[in-house]
C-alpha cells in the first residue's frame, strides 16, 4: 500500500466529550450566533435584494470596520473546538497519492513519509462580492451605503485539510435526501460515499425517504459503499428516495443516537437545510448527557434547490439541467404555436418565488415572446397588459410563445391556505389561468387562437443531472466531506464566484434568493423576448 501523504506521524486518539440533546425549533439561533450583534440602525440599501440585513450606524465614523467585522463573525462556520474546545485534530487520511483504502492496521496510526500540497489552509478565504459598483443606479448594484462604499466581504474556502477531527474507523456516516426530485441526487449521493472511502470510512448508510426514514419502523437504513452506488448518477431520481416534511428534531437526533450516527449529510433546500441547523443544534448543546451518540458530531448541508434561490451561491444543482430540459417543453411549444393558425404557446416552469429558471431558460431558447416570473408583477388586461401584448404578437408574427414561472401572478388565483407537507403554500396553475384567460379574452375580441399549454415539471425533475451539474454535484459532495472531516458543523457547501466555500446555514436560508429585476440579466431577457412593461 502506498504510503499516506502527511508530514509525521499521529498516535494520540481523539478524546471524549459529552453532548446534550434538547429541543429547539428550525427557526432558533444557532449555538453559534451569538457571535451576530446587531447594532441600532439599518443599512441604506440601493437594492431590495442586498443580502445584508445588519444594522448599522453609517454616522459612526468607524462603521466600515464594524460593518466588515459583523459580516465577518456572521459568516464565521461553526467548528467543534468551539464547544470542544479541547479536541484534538490528527492528520488528514485523505491523499491522492494514496491509492489502497485505509485498512485495520492503521486504525491507530497514520504513517507517512510524503508531502502532498493538495491541502486547504483554514485561512483561505473566496471574495463574495467582486462588482465594485460605482452608484447605486448602476443596473443591479447592491450598496451598503449611497456611495456605493466598497468593502470586502469573504468567505471560507472549501476543500480538504491537513488535520482532521474524525478516525474514520469511528465514523458512521449517514446520508438523506428531503423534498422533492432534483437532476443531480444520486451523482452527490455517489462523491459523498466514494470521498467517505478514500478518508478510510467503512460504514456508511443512506435515510430512506428523508427525514422520515429517522422514525419510520418499516424503513431501514441502506448500506452504501462504492460498489453500489457506481452507477446510480446513470439515472435520475434519488437512490434513496425523497419526501417532505418528517418527525421532530428530537427523534432524528435520539435515532441519530440510537444508530451511532456521527456524520450526517443533509441534500434539500431552504425547508431541509433549516432542519440541519436545528439538528446541529441540538447535538451540540452544551449540557452533559449519556447515551450512545458518538461525542463529536458533524451535520453538513447540500443546497438542493432546482429554482436556484439560495442566497450568496452562484447556482445549485440541478439548475442547469433544468434550463437545457426546459428548452424541448419551449421548442414544442414554439412548434406547435409556429405550425397554428394564431397559434399561443404557454410554457409553465418551476420557480415558486424565483424567476431564475424562466428567464434562463427564455434567454437560451431565443424563441420566447414573454417572459413572466414571481419577481416582476404584471396585468394580464388592459391597454398595457400581458394580453394585450399578446394580441399585437399575434397580428404582427402570427404567432406567440409565453414562458412563465409557477410562482408569477398569484393574485389572479384564488388563495387558499393549504399547505404540502414541508409547510410551502400550494399554488394554483397559474399556467392553466392564462391559458383560459386568452382564450376568454381572444374570443371577446372575435379573433381565433389557438392555445397550447404545456407543463414539464415532472419530466425535468425526474431526468439525470447533465454534464455541467455532473461536475457540480461531484465537487459539492466531495467538499461536503471534507468539511465534516474538517470539524465544520452547521455549514453548507456552494459555489461562490466560480470557485467553492462553506457557509454557515443560517446564512443561506435567510429568505430565498430571487431575480433582481434591475439586474443585467433580466435586462438580457427583456433584450431577447422584446416584452414591453406589463404594468
Amino acid at each position: 500500500m502506498d504510503s499516506l501523504c502527511h508530514n509525521g506521524t499521529m498516535t494520540a486518539k481523539l478524546g471524549l466529550f459529552p453532548m446534550s440533546l434538547s429541543y429547539t425549533s428550525s427557526k432558533s439561533s444557532s449555538l453559534f450566533m451569538w457571535r451576530s450583534k446587531r447594532g441600532s440602525r439599518r443599512i441604506v440599501s440601493a437594492n431590495n435584494n442586498n443580502n445584508n440585513n445588519n444594522n448599522i450606524d453609517l454616522n459612526d465614523p468607524n462603521w466600515k470596520v464594524k460593518y466588515q467585522n459583523d459580516f465577518e463573525k456572521r459568516f464565521n462556520i461553526p467548528h467543534i473546538t468551539d464547544v470542544f474546545p479541547n479536541a484534538q485534530p490528527i492528520p488528514s487520511t485523505f491523499c491522492l497519492r494514496m491509492r489502497s483504502p485505509v485498512n485495520g492496521e492503521l486504525a491507530d496510526r497514520y504513517p507517512s513519509n510524503e508531502e502532498w500540497h493538495g491541502y486547504i489552509n483554514n485561512d483561505d478565504r473566496v471574495l463574495l462580492k467582486v462588482i465594485n459598483y460605482s452608484s447605486p443606479t448602476s443596473a443591479g448594484a447592491e450598496c451598503i451605503d449611497n456611495d456605493c462604499t466598497w468593502i470586502e466581504q469573504w468567505v471560507h474556502r472549501a476543500g480538504p485539510r491537513e488535520n482532521i477531527y474524525f478516525q474514520p474507523e469511528q465514523v458512521k456516516a449517514a446520508i438523506v435526501t428531503c423534498g422533492g426530485l432534483c437532476p443531480g441526487l444520486n451523482d452527490v449521493i455517489r462523491h459523498i460515499v466514494i470521498t467517505l472511502e478514500i478518508y478510510g470510512v467503512k460504514k456508511i448508510v443512506g435515510i430512506p425517504f428523508g427525514y422520515r426514514g429517522f422514525a419510520d419502523k418499516e424503513l431501514h437504513e441502506v448500506p452504501l459503499s462504492r460498489k453500489v452506488v457506481q452507477n446510480i448518477h446513470s439515472s435520475g431520481g434519488s437512490l434513496l428516495g425523497v419526501s417532505r416534511g418528517g418527525p421532530s428534531i428530537e427523534k432524528i437526533v435520539d435515532t441519530m443516537e440510537e444508530r451511532g450516527i456521527n456524520m450526517l449529510f443533509v441534500l434539500g433546500g431552504n425547508g431541509t437545510h433549516a432542519g440541519a441547523n436545528a439538528i446541529h443544534d441540538e447535538v451540540f448543546k452544551p449540557e452533559p448527557f449519556t447515551g450512545l451518540v458518538p461525542d463529536i458530531v458533524s451535520v453538513v448541508g447540500v443546497p438542493k434547490t432546482i429554482d436556484n434561490d439560495i442566497l450568496s451561491m452562484d447556482k445549485t444543482f440541478g439548475f442547469d439541467t433544468a434550463v437545457e430540459e426546459a428548452q424541448r417543453a419551449i421548442q414544442s411549444a414554439y412548434i406547435e404555436a409556429h405550425s397554428a393558425y394564431h397559434g399561443v404557446g404557454i410554457v409553465k416552469l418551476m420557480g415558486r418565488s424565483s424567476g431564475f429558471i424562466a428567464m434562463h431558460a427564455s434567454l437560451a431558447s431565443g424563441n420566447v415572446d414573454i417572459c413572466l416570473i414571481p419577481e416582476v408583477s404584471f396585468d394580464l388586461h388592459g391597454p398595457h397588459g400581458v394580453l394585450s401584448h399578446l394580441k399585437y404578437l399575434i397580428e404582427k408574427q402570427g404567432c406567440a410563445v409565453i414562458c412563465i414561472a409557477e410562482g408569477a401572478g398569484q393574485s389572479f388565483l384564488t388563495k387558499t391556505n393549504a399547505k404540502d407537507a414541508s409547510g410551502n403554500i400550494v399554488f394554483g396553475d397559474i399556467g392553466v389561468h392564462l391559458q383560459q384567460e386568452t382564450k376568454k379574452h381572444f374570443k371577446e375580441l372575435g379573433i381565433p387562437v389557438d392555445v397550447k399549454y404545456i407543463d414539464p415539471t415532472y419530466m425535468i425533475r425526474a431526468c439525470r443531472a447533465n454534464a455541467s451539474d455532473g461536475i457540480l454535484c461531484t465537487v459539492l459532495g466531495q467538499n461536503a466531506v471534507h468539511g465534516a472531516f474538517a470539524g465544520y458543523s452547521g455549514i453548507t457547501v456552494g459555489l461562490c464566484n466560480t470557485h467553492y466555500a462553506y457557509f454557515p446555514i443560517p446564512e443561506v436560508i435567510k429568505y430565498p434568493r430571487a431575480v433582481d429585476p434591475n439586474s443585467r440579466m433580466w435586462h438580457r431577457c427583456l433584450t431577447s423576448t422584446g416584452q414591453p412593461d406589463f404594468e
